[in-house]
């Protein structure tokens, strides 16, 4: 049986991955948090790491909306605790250590399409402290009877998902016009499916190399397909206008100064091309196609947002 211990597992992903992974027929073990991000975790020196066959390390601090985080905050959970960890897991005859990262980590835009070959070029406190935590991974030597994997999934949604998804999902709820329509851009989502599939493959596979993998589903799709994905959940007309996109960039040119639903960092996320490259993952374990597709996982996220006030 595997033995999986994992930290952060009260967030997003790991609400919904630790019961994917116990009805996999996996042991899985969470670790508790001190509520000082300094002292997180300090509880796992007392911990025989040997018992388990892999860590899967969730923990992180993600994208502050309101913009009041200190940026030192992203680096010391980000990078620091990513360090400490990952010593201890050196020093233990653990096998597996699956690194939760970003494609944030490389690119805050792309222009073509993401593969694990990209740059390093984040531009965010949060990108930036991701790729800390990278460099530091593939910098150490790993012994040969171990694994290192860093996993680079882009946007994740499911059951439970907060945020741009809810902001539309509400928009076309209250009937009011979706203004970007002659934008038609591409974007990479991931299923949080597909995420537990890939991780669990992760675990019980015994050949997959070390290395750095994007997770992302099949296909990409432009926001105002999703748009009309969420009419189609509701049972409503999704009402998509095509404001002149010279209007569009005055109106949040001004939000980035006067308190407007629009901004030009709203803009930007529901407007950009952002496709990234999930053939390396798919290619080393034989696979043609992931287990959701991109339409029903997110028409699976909307229904889950009709069964309750978002």
């Amino acid at each position: 049986m595997n033995r999986i211990i994992v930290s952060g597992a009260t967030g997003f992903v790991g609400v919904n991955l630790v019961p994917y992974l116990n009805q996999s027929g996996c042991q899985v073990e969470v670790l508790s948090r001190s509520t000082d991000a300094n002292l997180a975790y300090k509880n796992l020196e007392s911990k025989d790491l040997s018992k388990y066959n892999s860590f899967i390390h969730l923990a992180g601090k993600a994208h502050d909306l309101e913009k009041t985080s200190n940026h030192e905050d992203y680096f010391k959970v980000n990078f620091e605790l990513t360090r400490d960890l990952f010593e201890l897991f050196l020093d233990s005859e653990c096998q597996k250590f699956i690194f939760f990262s970003s494609t944030k980590a490389v690119a805050d835009t792309v222009n073509e399409v993401l593969t694990e070959s990209h740059d390093y070029n984040p531009l965010t406190p949060y990108g930036q402290s991701k790729a800390m935590a990278e460099k530091y991974l593939l910098s150490q030597k790993i012994p040969s009877d171990k694994s290192v994997y860093i996993l680079r999934p882009c946007m994740i949604h499911g059951p439970g998902n907060k945020g741009n998804l809810n902001l539309l999902y509400n928009l076309v709820d209250k009937g009011i016009p979706y203004p970007f329509g002659k934008y038609h851009n591409s974007r990479s989502y991931l299923s949080i499916d597909n995420l537990c599939f890939l991780i669990d493959q992760i675990i019980k596979g015994q050949n997959l190399p070390s290395g750095v993998y994007n997770l992302a589903d099949d296909q990409s799709i432009s926001t105002n397909e999703v748009v009309g994905l969420i009419g189609q959940t509701l049972g409503k007309n999704a009402r998509i206008f095509n404001v002149p996109k010279f209007l569009i960039g005055a109106i949040a040119k001004l939000g980035d100064i006067m308190p407007l639903p629009i901004d030009s960092e709203k803009k930007k996320k529901l407007t950009e091309n952002y496709v990234v490259s999930n053939y390396k993952i798919k290619k080393a374990f034989g696979l043609d196609v992931l287990p959701v597709n991109t339409s029903e996982g997110l028409i699976k996220t909307f229904q889950s947002f009709t069964s309750k006030s978002v």
